[in-house]
């Protein structure tokens, strides 16, 4: 249980595996303002850099759940160097279905809502885990523009149309699952910039040092068509951003 090589090496030189960057993340951390000793559930956390440095700045406690064994060797190297391992714990599973076994104030799942095969499902995980009167915290994309094209949807990662919805509807989509949104933090295209052409400096750069690996090919060609592919589709029509819900 762990995820695809390629994907630990694309993204090996992030702390954050979301268009996202560290100052929109600790704007996310102050606007929700969230009191000492508030418990978080973090489902596909990633490396761990949100439930640390809010475990540092916000001194709130909890837990990381993700099926990256690199990820989290990286979370908890972080919540050390931070000094708050006393703080936050990551355990390596599937987030698919996971409740926490105490009701939390904050449930988040940022960037990841294919757990919950969707929005909708997501919301409804979290919400297995959230105390009343908690927050839930979901990263999502949605359009910028319409795509007109099949090579736009698959520059996005899109299957089709219906995979992200525009921003005002993908706003009223949490209404109608019952969620007023409270807060919302959205990246920008040099947000998109820094986290994709992140990766062509970490991919080259293990190119450089692993050429005979088996992935050397699939990684030269993502290298090789990876940056024209972002600046003509996905950094156009592509947003994304951190939406904090309550329930109504």
């Amino acid at each position: 249980m762990d995820l695809p090589r390629s994907f630990t090496v694309r993204e090996s030189g992030h702390r954050i595996h979301n268009p996202f960057t560290s100052e929109k993340l600790a704007t996310l951390g102050r606007a929700l303002r969230l009191a000492p000793g508030t418990r978080m559930l973090d489902l596909a956390c990633g490396s761990g850099e949100m439930l640390c440095t809010w475990a540092r700045d916000h001194q709130v406690t909890g837990t990381g759940v993700d099926i990256s064994t690199v990820f989290l060797a990286n979370a908890r190297a972080r919540a050390e160097e931070l000094g708050v391992a006393d703080r936050v714990a990551f355990r390596h599973a599937d987030a698919t279905g996971y409740v926490a076994d105490e009701r939390v104030g904050v449930a988040a799942c940022v960037g990841a809502t294919w757990i919950g095969g969707g929005v909708t499902g997501t919301v409804e995980l979290l919400r297995r885990s959230l105390a009343p009167g908690g927050i839930m915290l979901v990263g999502e994309p949605f359009w910028r523009r319409a795509p007109d094209s099949r090579a736009v949807l698959e520059g996005c990662h899109a299957r089709s149309e219906d995979d992200y919805r525009p921003l005002p509807e993908l706003v009223e989509h949490f209404g109608r699952l019952g969620c007023d949104v409270v807060e919302m933090v959205l990246a920008d295209q040099s947000d998109w910039d820094r986290y994709v052409a992140a990766q062509w400096l970490s991919i080259r750069r293990w190119l450089d040092a692993h050429p005979d690996d088996e992935l050397a090919d699939e990684m030269r060609e993502d290298l090789a068509t990876g940056p024209a592919r972002h600046v003509r589709h996905q950094r156009e029509y592509l947003g994304w951003g951190v939406f904090a819900l309550m329930n109504r």
